[in-house]
């Protein structure tokens, strides 16, 4: 972070001059309209011109195209997202001129604070999904609330919303310990793995993040903790934690548990009495307890259980979580953004149950030093399907290092198959594909192209 001598509170107010940097980013286009809504003049620049830029120019919001140190113009502040490097001519810039740099997570802290319930929600897995369950509860509430969410949400077409409520929603992420620039009033801990370890050092360190992150929580808020979870149930050891579980002892938890066609019906119990009944869209032990850390963070905001059986009866799942994509000659396929290996195993148990003649899955591993680091679970978790092929790693923000490949995976998986490109995962899963079989193309990097693909050549 850049060494600004004033917080960015000073800066976010009415006439001030905001740029923001990658403004077409998932959680920036919404920052850039919360900050217009405050009074602030709001510009940016991004490196691709699509429906987002195109939303932002028709709010009057000016959008460069291209990185440049001359689209700052006149401006008293500038805010980036993790993904932009101090090299970026905008950034260096802003710095020989002495203009401000703020990172995108500060700028979502210093606007939370402004509202009387925050509701930010984390863990190693499950963010997306469990802020998507807590936005249709809260809009079943008619709360109005502003959200952020890390993926596309159907009932908003986006993975935002700008409301009018006292309540704001956001998908809080661990990763370069952004999360802790935030003010939660009430703070959910999914769960605690090990993950993003080109960034923490080891499993301890993300633990003491998580832990820093629950001891923003002011004492008149709540920690909400997953009770099933040994990671998150150690972070919050020592604090007033509200908890939720599937196993005996949580303070919010799911009985009378069965299945309708696969899917979970139960009824959610607060201290041992009914709050309300639950008839999931979506598939999977992981919901249920998704689902419970939703109706946990609806409790303690005091909405009743019927905004709860509403709100999660109308929840379908958000983009590329189980996402349904199509038929390719008796085969259907499904995409799920999966890239850890606790995510993986989730999704894979759950489609084995299905009643599929056989689960194909694509995976494409995502960044070089979460599939070196584990490397093993990984391997161990792609023997679960039928068939498994491999695409290369998707190096996001990485160069490769430490000289892996998913060639390395595809040797140590009985029958696996590797394919350098998309295309050629495209051409294996059509030589594979029978009548009856489920494809689940997986992963947090572009191999849902793949899987698009395939429908493409399905005429």
């Amino acid at each position: 972070m850049m060494n600004n001598p004033h917080p960015i509170s000073d800066y976010l107010v009415p006439g001030r001059r905001a740029h923001l940097v990658g403004i077409g980013g998932v959680s920036m286009c919404p920052l850039a309209e919360v900050l217009l809504g405050k009074g602030l003049q709001v510009q940016g620049s991004d490196m691709n011109d699509g429906e987002t830029v195109r939303h932002l120019r028709s709010l009057g919001i000016p959008v460069a195209i291209g990185h440049n140190a001359e689209n700052l113009g006149d401006c008293d502040l500038v805010i980036r997202t993790a993904a932009v490097h101090d090299g970026n001519p905008e950034i260096a810039g802003a710095v020989a001129r002495g203009i401000p740099v703020y990172e995108r997570a500060q700028a979502w802290g210093a606007i939370m604070r402004h509202y009387p319930n925050a509701l930010c929600v984390s863990g190693t897995h499950g963010k997306t999904t469990t802020t998507s369950m807590c936005t249709h509860i809260f809009m079943a509430a008619e709360a109005d609330p502003t959200v952020m969410i890390g993926g596309t949400l159907p009932m908003l077409h986006s993975g935002y919303r700008v409301g009018q409520g006292d309540t704001i929603i956001l998908e809080s992420c661990e990763y370069c310990n952004s999360f802790l620039s935030f003010f939660p009033t009430v703070a959910v801990i999914l769960n605690v793995e090990a993950d993003h370890l080109d960034f923490f050092q080891d499993l301890d360190d993300i633990k003491r993040s998580f832990r820093r992150f629950a001891e923003l929580v002011p004492s008149t808020g709540r920690v909400i903790v997953n009770a099933d979870n040994e990671g998150a149930r150690s972070v919050a050891r020592g604090l007033d934690a509200f908890t939720f579980g599937l196993e005996p002892g949580a303070e919010c938890t799911a009985v009378n548990l069965t299945q309708d066609r696969g899917r979970p019906v139960f009824d959610i119990h607060v201290h041992g009495e009914f709050y309300a009944h639950a008839e999931l869209k979506v598939y999977g032990r992981h919901n249920v307890s998704n689902a419970l850390a939703a109706a946990s963070a609806a409790y303690v905001l005091g909405l009743p259980g019927e905004a709860v059986e509403r709100g999660l009866s109308s929840f379908t799942g958000a983009g590329r979580r189980f996402e349904y994509k199509g038929s390719f000659h008796g085969a259907e396929i499904y995409d799920d953004y999966a890239h850890h290996p606790d995510e993986l195993h989730a999704l894979l148990t759950t489609a084995r149950g299905l009643g599929y003649r056989r689960v194909i899955v694509a995976f494409q591993p995502h960044t070089y030093s979460r599939t070196s680091k584990l490397f093993d679970r990984f391997v161990e978790e792609l023997k679960l399907p039928d068939a498994a092929i491999l695409a290369e790693i998707f190096a996001a923000r990485e160069q490769n290092t430490q000289g892996i490949s998913s060639a390395d995976l595809c040797r140590s998986i009985p029958g696996a198959v590797y394919c350098s490109t998309l295309d050629k995962v495209t051409e294996q899963l059509r030589r594979t594909a029978r009548p009856g079989d489920l494809i689940l193309t997986v992963g947090a990097g572009d191999i849902y192209r793949a899987g698009e693909r395939l429908l493409e050549k399905d005429v």
